[in-house]
């Protein structure tokens, strides 16, 4: 099972970094289609970065929930993971950005691939216990649905505060 486990998770990290890598550019390639701001990066703020690792582990998840059906957890587990990744992606960048002032684009894909890295590592640790403590796996579920419904909402109708905003055009959203 151990091994199985560091499989998937490894499957995982490359569909989230390659998902994510793709999602950064799409809204571009696509020439602005609004059907595809909810899922890809509308700009460079931090938000639209976390969107880029949150979309690629939830369709991961979906498919990986097919073969883990007897981990009562796995939702629980998924969840945890998820939002580790979105939280080191905004911890990460302020951090060094505050520390040396600047944000180059090379620290910020490492940033990407380090929170991804993160996440799977630390599903995988729980993956392979026994059990984790989990009173609802579908209120885990439906975090992420809520989630993911901030995440296309605010892409439409943007806080105005900082995480949201793009540093290189100053304004927030599409």
């Amino acid at each position: 099972m151990k091994q199985a486990v560091n499989t998937w998770q490894l499957w995982g990290f490359a569909v989230t970094a390659l998902g994510g890598t793709v999602l950064h550019f799409l809204y571009d390639w696509l020439d602005a289609a609004i059907w595809i701001a909810p899922f890809s990066g509308v700009n460079e703020s931090t938000w639209e970065h976390m969107k880029l690792l949150f979309w690629p582990m939830l369709v991961f998840a979906v498919v990986q929930s097919f073969f883990f059906k007897e981990r009562k957890d796995f939702w629980c587990i998924k969840l945890r993971g998820i939002l580790l990744g979105l939280a080191l992606i905004p911890i990460l960048f302020y951090t060094y950005n505050g520390v040396i002032g600047v944000s180059p684009d090379w620290i910020n894909i490492i940033i990407f691939f380090i929170s991804a890295a993160a996440a799977y590592a630390y599903e995988a640790s729980l993956l392979r216990t026994i059990t984790t403590h989990c009173k609802s796996p579908g209120a885990a579920l439906l975090t992420l649905c809520v989630i993911a419904l901030l995440f296309a909402v605010f892409t439409f109708v943007t806080p105005k505060i900082g995480i949201f905003q793009d540093p290189l055009t100053k304004t927030y959203g599409i």
